[in-house]
């Protein structure tokens, strides 16, 4: 199974002098507007990945021009939290240094895209100057954490909150490559001193992804992760977390050694002990992921491999404790709650959709030019929820009406303008920009979902609220394998059909059928709605349907992710 050799990638992170290989001359070489190869893997730790315009491929092809490079930057940003005066400031660098709109995506941040080279440097500044970074929101390191921010437990999201911070500071990278490269601070290297005492020059095998959720909300999808952490309340306050892992999405086509995996129970932690057993999980991955083999190397593979026993006890020997018995607990929702809610201090929460996440102006409506607005008068925070929603947080009493002044001149969304089935559906980007995209999504959601709504009424159902997800391949960042009905781009117009997943992300779906278009999607999932239509048992929801009705079975294997029902 293991290859002495390493794949380039793991050479690459080795020779970079943690992280800074030569990205600062490929910065400043004009002549072209991409990066050498190497620096590309390396520039993915910073945040960005060098991406090209396909659509413009073959004319400028034409034309004896290279590829439109252009770069998307990824923000660090735990819990999806920012405040007012840092919506505002990255909005303005929306038009400055990248295609002028702003990108919420499923792990509470934002994208930006159309950065070209020369406004990289001139970019990072920015965000920096707002108190913000992109480091570690790529590559081979812990990403983004992410946590509920359902705005009805407002008292529970603080101290979530602080814990997702505690959690991302803690297993940041450290090294001076990020300041030296895009902030211009000279490179000082202290002798004696390790630049990565967590991660030393090798980093970890693959990307690693820690979540926290609080029941009965599971908004983030906490069984995707590499490591779930799920609250324990009692009479207000978090005592600890029953702790999952090993969990992951993303397959390869064709290859049934490679699957997306929910994560497993592991056990207990106390509240005051989360950060070090996080730092304790990650550890392990660092010390026996797989680095021969990228296909293999994520933390979902290593459990598998060795087995639960032996991380318990390799948790034991980082931690010094072992874990406790997982306590009682039950998830029940997965998406987020739309309008406006009431915190426990009286203060109001908007959460609003934002559909695939674009905030933009288009013929459409002036999304971005509205939440500038509230921006400018709100005086509290955002929050990026982890299905591409915003939520308006901590709106003052007095500023109440003239948030509603402003949904209702730009007709906003606030979940009266759209179908359930509308809210409880992602994308992820893919073309023209994701080097990985093999058909679209983001692109083609809006009137996939309108047509799904239109099969749905001839069958005499309401567009309800079924978890509908879409990605351009089957990498699943939009968490497809946990959506009732989810599609995985195989070819243009071409997609694979997953269905029977549970609303509130604790089951996956399996493959029903493979590399279909639009229209025998749509023939195909006719004939269901109208089993559900006419079978469905008092508020059950469609992938228990489907699993009830033995259309699709309940059992999942990494097998039944690879092979068409029929």
């Amino acid at each position: 199974m293991m290859s002495e050799k390493l794949p380039e990638a793991e050479v690459i992170k080795r020779k970079s002098n943690y992280l800074r290989g030569t990205i600062l001359d490929g910065l400043a070489d004009r002549t072209t507007g991409s990066l050498p190869e190497d620096d590309t893997k390396l520039t993915k730790f910073h945040g960005s990945y060098q991406q090209d315009h396909r659509e413009v491929r073959d004319e400028r092809r034409r034309q004896k021009l290279e590829p439109l490079y252009q770069f998307m930057v990824r923000l660090r940003l735990p819990g999806g939290v920012l405040t007012a005066d840092q919506w505002l400031g990255l909005d303005k660098i929306a038009d400055e240094c990248a295609d002028s709109t702003l990108r919420l995506t499923t792990r509470q941040t934002f994208q930006f895209h159309g950065v070209f080279k020369e406004q990289m440097q001139p970019f990072m500044q920015k965000i920096h100057a707002l108190g913000l970074d992109s480091r570690g929101a790529c590559g081979d390191v812990n990403r983004n954490v992410i946590s509920n921010v359902n705005p009805h437990q407002s008292q529970l999201h603080g101290e979530i909150h602080e814990l997702s911070l505690a959690i991302s500071e803690r297993l940041r990278w450290r090294s001076a490559a990020y300041a030296e490269v895009w902030l211009g601070e000279e490179c000082v290297q202290k002798l004696g001193e390790e630049e990565e005492p967590f991660y030393g020059y090798k980093y970890l095998p693959r990307k690693f992804k820690i979540a926290l959720a609080v029941p009965p909300e599971n908004d983030c999808d906490v069984f995707a992760n590499d490591i779930g952490l799920i609250a324990i309340v009692e009479a207000g306050q978090i005592l600890g977390f029953n702790v999952v892992v090993g969990g992951g999405m993303g397959l390869t086509y064709g290859d049934p050694a490679t699957y997306p995996r929910l994560a497993t129970m592991a056990g207990y932690v106390p509240k005051e002990q989360i950060v070090d057993a996080c730092e304790a999980i990650c550890a392990i991955q660092r010390d026996f992921g797989d680095r021969t083999n990228r296909a293999h190397a994520r933390f979902k593979y290593t459990i598998d491999d060795y087995g639960m026993d032996w991380f318990r006890e390799r948790f034991v020997e980082n931690h010094g404790q072992a874990f406790e018995k997982p306590r009682s607990f039950s998830l029940s929702h997965n998406g987020d709650r739309f309008g406006w809610v009431e915190g426990e201090d009286g203060n109001q929460h908007l959460t609003l959709l934002i559909p695939t996440g674009r905030v933009a102006d288009t013929e459409n409506g002036l999304l971005r030019t509205a939440l500038r607005k509230i921006a400018e008068i709100h005086d509290g925070s955002f929050r990026i929820t982890c299905n591409q929603n915003l939520v308006i947080a901590n709106v003052s009493p007095k500023n109440k009406a003239a948030v509603d002044a402003i949904v209702e001149e730009y007709k906003l969304d606030a979940g009266n303008r759209s179908s359930p089935l509308r809210q409880n559906s992602m994308a992820c980007v893919a073309l023209p920009t994701c080097g990985l995209a093999m058909a679209e999504a983001e692109r083609f959601l809006p009137e996939f979902v309108t047509r799904v709504e239109r099969a749905m009424a001839k069958e005499g159902l309401e567009p309800d609220a079924i978890n509908l997800r879409i990605t351009g391949c089957p990498n699943g960042c939009a968490r497809p394998y946990l959506g009732e009905i989810a599609l995985t781009g195989k070819a243009p117009g071409k997609y694979n059909l997953y269905l029977g997943a549970d609303f509130s992300g604790q089951r996956m779906n399996r493959l029903y059928r493979e590399n279909i278009d639009t229209d025998t999607i749509l023939s195909e999932l006719r004939p269901l709605f109208r089993a559900y239509q006419q079978q469905r048992e008092a508020e059950e929801r469609f992938g228990d349907f489907l699993v009830r009705a033995g259309i699709v079975e309940q059992e999942r294997t990494p097998a039944m992710l690879h092979q068409p029902l029929k």
